[in-house]
């Protein structure tokens, strides 16, 4: 796992790193600055003419380092620099150490509209995760000149106005690329904070191991290996009745569509068996486009107002395409009395919650549900920004002690315990109606299979997301299709074995 730190845990970082390694903290931030300086000549080729704009703190002295260490690399290169009320010991020993071919220049105000014109990539090194306050006065004036520019914006650990692990107020540099040190920052796994991270990438800069493995902290982000570790293994005479069996409550009149698509998904996923229940008009739909399905239908000609029975059932899914007529409510209400097996809930299994909020106590613990935004805020109510949000789906969890699934980039997976996973599988063509619908067959057939509802929820996102991966590859993110998910499953389950 990659664990998410706070700024307070970094800086502890930093410190424990420099009084047990030993090392000296004018070493360690030289070590920053090469990582960041290596990562750099990568991106950005030597035809580029660099401002590099400091501070006069650490995240200064970082950008003094990178614009000494980029100069012997052949860069062209010119520091200016923001005054601030002190300079930091290390700031003042990378500035020695500039050599003198590297111009500076002391910005002044009112700001010479064309100061930066002529540089096509600017490093933005003004302020680092110690900022804790809006950038207010000359500082907000300089970032705003900062964005106004044409060239390319790259940050320095953190974009200069961004708080690293609450909302920021105020202005922010719109960084188009962001190196960070050591492990991403919250900010940059919450939508409203992309417009100024841009695309982040990591840099290891060789922090006491010893400190990350011990600290404790709610975010993290699975790898590939921690997926890999919760996923089951077959052994060679189990059998379908050893893999489950999932029962998925889907569909209307209009849109069968998301009942295929969930039970095409649930087989891919590896339930062993997989019966559909759904209104009467869409059995046949169902029968003919997922042959190797059971279906049950409900005595209704267009939804769903019946439930069959469950006791041969391992895991229930119920949501996709179901609407919300008054006896879809009364069914799901029925479902949530009598089930005694995990659930996923999902779409108009959502809606009818957060209508009728009578029914939210009835929720089975180890549930798992798995709202978009908008479906979320009906359940919670709205909120300020994305960690007022964040917070409020901890909440949910927590009260119905199930896993909260809130789907997009970066899924937030939360747990009952507080734990937050951010899923770091998927793109932008998963955006198209059905997706959801996959996921909830996917998550359906994994709890089925006896899978943890917090294995289920980890292991289900990433699949999902890595098959929308692999789709890209051949096909585009424009014209990406949920059917498109479920072909490329057993592309994702291989890449897992």
């Amino acid at each position: 796992m990659i664990k998410v730190f706070s700024a307070e845990q970094f800086r502890a970082w930093d410190a424990y790193t420099i009084q047990q390694e030993p090392i000296a903290s004018l070493d360690l931030m030289e070590r920053a600055c090469r990582a960041f300086t290596d990562w750099f000549t990568q991106v950005f080729s030597g035809s580029h003419k660099i401002a590099v704009v400091c501070g006069t703190g650490n995240n200064g002295g970082d950008g003094m380092g990178i614009a000494r260490l980029l100069k012997e690399h052949g860069y062209r290169v010119a520091v200016f620099i923001q005054k601030g009320k002190t300079e930091s010991l290390d700031f003042l020993a990378n500035r020695k150490r500039l050599p003198a071919a590297v111009a500076v220049t002391e910005i002044t105000y009112p700001i010479n509209a064309s100061l930066f014109d002529g540089y096509t990539v600017i490093i933005d090194a003004l302020y680092g995760t110690g900022l804790s306050r809006p950038l207010e006065g000359n500082d907000g004036v300089l970032v705003h000149h900062l964005n106004q520019c044409k060239a390319t914006r790259v940050a320095v650990d953190v974009p200069s106005g961004l708080l690293a692990d609450q909302a920021t107020d105020g202005m922010a540099v719109q960084a188009d690329y962001t190196a960070t040190f050591q492990a991403p920052k919250l900010a940059f796994l919450m939508p409203g904070c992309a417009p100024f991270v841009g695309q982040w990438t990591t840099l290891d800069i060789g922090l006491h191991e010893h400190y990350r493995k011990s600290l404790e902290t709610s975010y993290q982000i699975p790898t590939l290996k921690t997926i890999r570790k919760r996923v089951r293994t077959r052994k060679r005479f189990e059998h379908k009745g050893s893999f489950g069996h999932a029962l998925l409550m889907a569909g209307s009149t209009g849109k069968a569509g998301a009942a295929v698509l969930a039970a095409r998904a649930a087989l891919r996923a590896g339930a062993g068996l997989a019966t559909v229940h759904t209104s009467d008009s869409g059995r046949v739909i169902v029968q003919m486009a997922v042959p190797e399905a059971m279906v049950s239908r409900d005595t209704q000609a267009d939804y769903i107002a019946q439930v069959p029975a469950l006791d041969r059932f391992d895991a229930i899914g119920i949501g996709p395409g179901i609407g919300q007529q008054a006896g879809t409510r009364d069914a799901l209400a029925q479902l949530l009395r009598q089930a005694g097996q995990p659930l996923v809930l999902d779409a108009d299994a959502l809606n009818l919650l957060s209508e009728h909020r009578s029914l939210l106590p009835l929720v089975p613990k180890g549930s798992i549900l798995t709202p978009h935004p908008r479906e979320l805020e009906r359940l919670v109510g709205s909120w300020k920004h994305d960690f007022e949000r964040l917070e409020k789906q901890k909440t949910l969890a927590s009260q119905l002690q199930s896993v909260v699934l809130v789907k997009g980039a970066w899924s937030s997976i939360a747990l009952p315990d507080t734990r937050v996973f951010f899923n770091p599988t998927g793109n932008p063509g998963m955006a198209t109606g059905g997706s959801g619908d996959v996921l909830t067959g996917i998550l359906t057939a994994l709890l089925a299979q006896g899978y943890p509802p917090e294995n289920a929820a980890l292991v289900g996102c990433y699949v999902h997301g890595l098959a929308g991966d692999l789709a890209v590859r051949e096909k585009t993110e424009i014209g990406l299709t949920a059917g498109d998910l479920i072909d490329f499953m057993p592309g994702a389950w291989q890449r897992l074995g």
